[in-house]
């Protein structure tokens, strides 16, 4: 493992929880809850970390559990935070919803006069052949 959250330690390869560091993460997610800013709900415990860095905290689903990460934080709320914190990023208007781009079709016509063998060599007989080809980009507006 190149990086242990925080709130874990590694004993003999193993992730166990870190008793002091999960209090404080519980800790984080309930003021965040209560409506605590991110920076100050990590200085409350002691931790002096960006709001960026808090919301990687709360949005890390190890916290819930997986085959090596024992449980620190319950489904619900761990949910309960990111309802809010879409909440807030919704109000301050950091939400982008993704536009759907329309997509370009553009009429392609190929022309090619019938090709004569000039060269013996393959590469440059090819090279002469597709010099040959005239395209014709056609713009759908003004069909």
């Amino acid at each position: 493992m190149t990086h242990t959250p925080y709130g874990y330690r590694i004993v003999d390869g193993k992730a166990v929880v870190d008793e002091k560091q999960a209090a404080n993460v519980q800790a984080i997610f309930t003021d965040y809850l209560s409506g605590t800013a991110l920076t100050v709900a990590a200085a409350k415990v002691g931790l002096k970390m960006y709001h960026g860095s808090v919301g990687r905290l709360l949005r890390n689903s190890r916290y819930l559990g997986d085959e090596f990460y024992p449980a620190i934080i319950d489904q619900k709320t761990f949910d309960a935070v990111e309802e809010k914190r879409m909440e807030k990023a919704k109000e301050l208007g950091r939400v982008r919803e993704l536009e759907e781009t329309p997509k370009l079709e553009c009429s392609t016509q190929f022309r090619m006069p019938k090709v004569m063998q000039k060269y013996e060599d393959p590469f440059k007989q090819a090279e002469y052949a597709y010099g040959l080809i005239e395209s014709e980009v056609k713009d759908n507006d003004s069909n």
